[in-house]
């Protein structure tokens, strides 16, 4: 017997059939991307989904969910917190600025201001004044 694993014979994906998606394509190619490039890209998704939370879309208050923008807000500061010394300043001040304004909207938005603080992502960021 042997401890190796048998190997399966390799199986093209139909092209004819887009339901099967060529996975080690895709693997290869998030593997060509930088990690900055991944990092600034879950940021700005993050930012965009916390901006329609907060209402600031076209139709902003068919969206608006303070609880969600939170939350969204919350995992940006810890995201961009973390990654900041790894991504450079060039790219990170950028996300902070975009972070600070959400934060602000957020307080503006609020009926019941949260302590100075205690705002989403203002345990990672520090307070957060306009």
């Amino acid at each position: 017997m042997s401890d190796q694993t048998p190997q399966q014979p390799e199986q093209q994906p139909d092209a004819s059939n887009p339901a099967e998606p060529d996975f080690d394509a895709m693997t290869r190619d998030i593997a060509d991307v930088p990690a900055v490039e991944v990092i600034t890209t879950v940021a700005v998704h993050l930012m965009s989904s916390a901006a329609v939370n907060l209402g600031l879309a076209e139709e902003g208050e068919a969206h608006k969910d303070l609880d969600e923008a939170r939350k969204l807000i919350q995992a940006l500061a810890g995201l961009v917190t973390a990654s900041a010394t790894e991504i450079g300043s060039y790219h990170a001040a950028p996300l902070r600025d975009g972070l600070k304004s959400l934060q602000l909207a957020f307080r503006e938005a609020s009926v019941v201001p949260d302590e100075p603080g205690q705002g989403p992502g203002e345990k990672y960021t520090g307070p957060v004044h306009g």
